[in-house]
């Protein structure tokens, strides 16, 4: 039958500085965290359109509303996610397709153990803020929540999380200030 759910949630973190990094690592990152599900979305939109129903759900992370040091690839990524499904979602709602965009934080899984070094190696290493992060079954449980109502947009996030949120939101300045020298 047609697809009438697309779940987007493949992702490659990164643990590398900018300028420590090939350039090859941030084209693995960029196809596989940005461009595969634009490609996958571009293959099964035209079949919701002529339906008039359809939903794309996007697993694109907090850091797709800031940058943060050690993460330039994959923030990008995320940030060009946001740009694509916002967009998207005001180009289809006419064709009563939904867009959800979930912006998790922590989440125990093993994206930091395969995270890309700036030499393409995994980092092997479970980052702490990973390994306490919310149970993957949580985060589903929201994401499906918020999808079933078709929101827009749901932060899975802990209080620090929602914090700094707002503070690279509504003082950016300040933000900027604390992740100087920070990362990785």
């Amino acid at each position: 039958g047609a697809v009438q759910v697309m779940i987007h949630n493949a992702a490659v973190g990164q643990r590398a500085f900018a300028a420590d990094s090939a350039y090859d690592i941030d084209d693995v990152i960029m196809r596989t965290n940005y461009l595969g599900p634009v490609a996958l979305t571009k293959a099964v939109l035209p079949s919701m359109r002529a339906r008039r129903d359809g939903h794309f759900i996007v697993v694109s992370s907090v850091l797709g509303k800031f940058g943060l040091p050690g993460r330039s690839a994959y923030c990008a990524s995320k940030h060009a996610l946001h740009g694509f499904f916002d967009t998207l979602r005001a180009e289809v709602a006419k064709d009563n397709i939904h867009v959800t965009l979930a912006l998790p934080g922590w989440v125990r899984t093993n994206i930091s153990m395969n995270a890309l070094t700036g030499t393409g190696a995994p980092q092997r290493k479970m980052d702490s803020g990973t390994a306490t992060g919310f149970a993957p079954e949580y985060c589903a449980e929201r994401i499906l929540a918020a999808a079933e109502v078709a929101k827009d947009e749901v932060n899975i996030v802990r209080l620090k999380e929602q914090a700094v949120l707002y503070l690279s939101r509504f003082t950016p300045s300040i933000f900027r200030r604390l992740i100087r020298g920070r990362g990785i």
